[in-house]
């Protein structure tokens, strides 16, 4: 092969490589362009969420294949918390470690381990708090959600599309867990199991109620407007009955955080006072035993209050 062959395939194997470059390239700036505008349409349309970037993913994936990972994504799911698993793990797992300091540090070297402890239930009874105020939230809408609904099907509309109309005149958390219900419908599922999702995931008795009433309804038939509209009048009752009840059991409530507080607090008076007493008084396994038996009366005390200032309406 003389030289002027070399130089010839060469100069065809660059031109095609470079040819293939830039075809590559604009492959590439087409599909993504693509992509980009297909979801901004969705994301206008509200079939999509575009959230922000996950931390932690390899530890979320790992979660989620566990037991505890796929009961803490339900528990998460049911907050409305913009939060994975894997991101509460590590956050809970921070907390823990912050308290276990804090404890060892201002108290005594034993208290390190029941402040992370502590951390650990902090952590559980916020997503407890959150589930449970997003579900109080969702059941003062409920009065709203009947009332559209009646009115959606007074007009001739189907009950999928009146379920699809009040998710989107509703703010969250009805909107956007009436969205998932539409959602699913969308996909083929029933509305019998779509609806009972929705029970599960925000369980109330209201709800419960108003659920029936859809499934009933849809089943045999009937008189959707005028039982809908029955509903939405005993609904706004439920919902000033319930406000008194809540107001007139806020004080105790108050009293069932105060107690274990107390508590912590004589704890740091007594240090402050006698500075190294709780180090000595934690030395010995007789101490020990002494303070893990208050710390459980406290808890005791605690669960104890709240269960008998628990009124279900």
């Amino acid at each position: 092969m003389d030289l002027q062959t070399i130089v010839t395939l060469t100069t065809g194997i660059t031109l095609l490589t470079c040819v293939l470059g830039v075809a590559g390239v604009h492959a590439y700036a087409t599909g993504r362009a693509q992509r980009a505008a297909l979801v901004d349409r969705l994301s206008s349309t509200g079939q999509i969420q575009v959230g922000r970037v996950r931390r932690f993913r390899d530890l979320d994936r790992r979660l989620r294949r566990t037991r505890l990972g796929r009961q803490l994504e339900l528990r998460l799911a049911a907050t409305g918390l913009d939060m994975t698993p894997g991101e509460f793990f590590v956050y809970m797992l921070g907390t823990v470690a912050a308290l276990w300091l804090i404890g060892q540090a201002s108290l005594a070297p034993f208290f390190g381990p029941i402040a992370g402890l502590l951390g650990v239930g902090v952590a559980f009874q916020f997503l407890n708090w959150q589930r449970q105020k997003r579900i109080e939230k969702f059941i003062n809408q409920l009065p709203e959600l009947a009332r559209i609904m009646a009115n959606a099907t007074h007009a001739g509309l189907a009950l999928r599309t009146s379920i699809s109309m009040a998710a989107e005149e509703l703010e969250a958390p009805a909107g956007e867990e009436l969205a998932k219900v539409a959602n699913q419908l969308a996909v083929g599922a029933s509305m019998d199991d779509a609806l009972s999702e929705l029970a599960d995931r925000l369980p109330s008795r209201e709800l419960v109620v108003l659920v029936t009433t859809l499934v009933l309804s849809n089943r045999a038939g009937g008189q959707v407007v005028s039982a809908l509209r029955n509903l939405t009048e005993t609904l706004e009752e439920r919902k000033e009955t319930r406000r008194e009840v809540r107001t007139q059991l806020s004080q105790v409530n108050m009293t069932a955080y105060a107690v274990p507080v107390m508590g912590v607090g004589a704890l740091f008076l007594m240090d402050g006072v006698k500075p190294g007493a709780l180090e000595r008084m934690t030395g010995s396994p007789i101490g020990q035993a002494c303070v893990i038996i208050a710390f459980g009366l406290y808890a005791v005390g605690f669960i104890l209050i709240r269960r008998l200032s628990r009124i279900d309406v």
